[in-house]
């Protein structure tokens, strides 16, 4: 089985000073970077990509998104992503480490923004004619300031990303009536923790009393904050970050089918199998037949 390469920003950068940021047209980045992005892949660094012109599909984690003028997607570190776009295609990409960001910012973290922090959370936001303009101009200073040779560079390109992820949390935040109530940023900061705890623990635990008792509230309601943001069961999103790892995990170890299952906390293979089907609309066989091929 071929392993998921995993993409590093020192790839792109072709005799630049620093791998922390990367910043440049979609035209010219399929031409550098084509050889390593023509096939699935990971990145190890955050990354936004706007399309201006064109058309195609986008897929992230199995999950295919249309891409036309106005798409504009977030990745994190880990995803497996690959598309298939026009000739015509153009727009803005641009990638950062954790570090750049993060080193800068004492309160604010990457994994805050929703489209970051949330497996669950659409990574595609797709802008009307106006929000389009906004950002194409956001992108357009941003490559402007990251080409140029100014003094306090690092602070403004911060700020224009920082200009761009805020911005694009208020636009998916609309979807979400309750974002807009302290409650409904109450509820949310509860999602994320209970992200954050799967993160840590979805191996070995798989119960929502489980995640429930850590962050110490009542399953119900746990259940209730879950089905508010993303109009999910807690069991569902327990289970859609399993069956996530398991996609990868076939996609890029070489370990049999009940290796993997057991490494995910299953010690029945026909068990998982059957989640797994139940989740993804087909068997880990199929799966990795479809993908593969």
């Amino acid at each position: 089985m071929n392993p998921i390469s995993v993409l590093h920003i020192d790839l792109f950068q072709a005799g630049k000073n620093t791998s922390d940021f990367y910043f440049n047209t979609m035209k010219d980045h399929l031409v550098v970077g084509h050889r390593h992005i023509e096939k699935p892949h990971r990145h190890d660094f955050y990354a936004a990509v706007l399309f201006t012109k064109g058309a195609g599909v986008h897929e992230i984690d199995f999950q295919k998104y249309d891409v036309s003028e106005g798409s504009l997607f977030f990745l994190s570190p880990g995803q497996i992503h690959s598309w298939e776009l026009s000739e015509d295609i153009d727009g803005y990409i641009f990638f950062c480490s954790q570090e750049f960001y993060e080193m800068h910012y004492v309160n604010q973290k990457l994994r805050n923004f929703p489209f970051f922090g949330s497996v669950s959370f659409p990574r595609k936001l797709q802008l009307d004619s106006l929000e389009l303009k906004k950002n194409i101009t956001l992108f357009q200073e941003l490559g402007e300031e990251h080409h140029a040779k100014n003094i306090m560079k690092e602070g403004l390109i911060l700020s224009l990303m920082s200009q761009i992820f805020i911005n694009s949390t208020r636009l998916f935040s609309k979807d979400f009536d309750t974002q807009a109530s302290a409650a409904g940023l109450s509820y949310f900061k509860h999602y994320q923790d209970f992200e954050n705890l799967i993160e840590q623990h979805f191996a070995e635990h798989k119960s929502i009393a489980h995640y429930a008792s850590l962050l110490g509230i009542s399953s119900k309601h746990l259940n209730r904050i879950v089905q508010t943001v993303v109009q999910k069961t807690a069991t569902d999103v327990i289970t859609e970050r399993v069956v996530l790892e398991a996609k990868r995990m076939l996609m890029y170890l070489d370990e049999s089918l009940v290796e993997i299952a057991f490494r995910l906390g299953y010690e029945e293979y026909s068990y998982f199998v059957r989640v797994f089907r139940k989740s993804s609309g087909m068997t880990p066989t199929q799966f990795m037949r479809k993908y593969k091929a």
